[in-house]
């Protein structure tokens, strides 16, 4: 099965600053990812260019059989289904919940002049049963809590039947009953064979879904390590990540990590 993503020796130079260094990492149709690294690692900078709304100063970035800088970037993005906070700023306060949802068909954000067909309007309604979110169809994107918005966006990032869903952060900001809300809404998309592969940036290891089965760990803009969960997601991988000694623990499909400190 060919790669719905896969980036060669990319790096990305800002002035001075070096944000990537010669990141080389592939994600099959059925992979679910999640990227793991301190802030500064790189990871929302990796995410932007998976999401064709960056392109790499060196390397190859190939997003669904597209080389990014030799495409119509517009139609791709629409192939790809993106949550971030920085994709949240640009939605209007004001727009209805639903009518954010449908602007997934068209990879705007913000309702204009497209016209949607019934069918747009049936999968819109069915997303936000999915994520809990029906009873709010009508609210505006402005009252809307954390968890709500979160959920919200993920619903429209799936509304264009993504082959592929990047989600950046998607717990942070979250208090426990919404971080477990949103994360068994994840597990069950991980779940479903008909979802898109998926990547999900986080800081912690708690915020993975069950049902994830690959990690990539970055620090410096590099990569630490990547590759099977069950396998790639140590102890020692995670202290060359955030550079403290760490207790790493697997019960029930969940993961947790806490420092091992050398006075107790």
């Amino acid at each position: 099965m060919s790669d719905v993503l896969r980036l060669s020796e990319v790096s990305l130079r800002r002035t001075d600053n070096q944000v990537l260094s010669n990141v080389s990492w592939a994600v099959g149709a059925s992979d679910r990812w999640v990227i793991l690294g301190p802030n500064g690692a790189g990871k929302t900078t990796l995410i932007s260019m998976c999401a064709a709304r960056l392109h790499p100063t060196s390397g190859t970035v190939t997003v669904l059989d597209q080389r990014i800088g030799e495409t119509d970037t517009q139609e791709l993005r629409i192939r790809v289904g993106l949550a971030s906070a920085a994709l949240a700023e640009l939605i209007p306060a004001g727009e209805t919940v639903r009518d954010l949802v449908l602007t997934g068909a068209y990879g705007v954000t913000g309702r204009w002049r497209e016209e949607y067909e019934h069918l747009d309007e049936r999968r819109a309604d069915d997303l936000l049963a999915a994520f809990g979110m029906q009873d709010f169809a009508q609210r505006t994107f402005g009252t809307l809590s954390e968890g709500e918005r979160k959920r919200v966006q993920i619903a429209r990032a799936l509304m264009a039947d993504p082959e592929l869903l990047l989600l950046d952060e998607p717990a942070a900001g979250l208090d426990l009953a919404g971080r477990e809300e949103l994360l068994a809404a994840l597990t069950e998309l991980a779940s479903d064979r008909r979802s898109p592969a998926m990547v999900l940036v986080t800081h912690h290891v708690e915020e993975i879904p069950v049902g994830f089965t690959h990690v990539l760990l970055m620090r410096e803009g590099t990569v630490v390590a990547a590759g099977p969960l069950e396998t790639t997601l140590t102890e020692e991988n995670l202290a060359s990540t955030y550079g403290i000694a760490v207790r790493l623990r697997h019960d029930d499909g969940r993961w947790s990590a806490r420092q091992i400190r050398a006075d107790l």
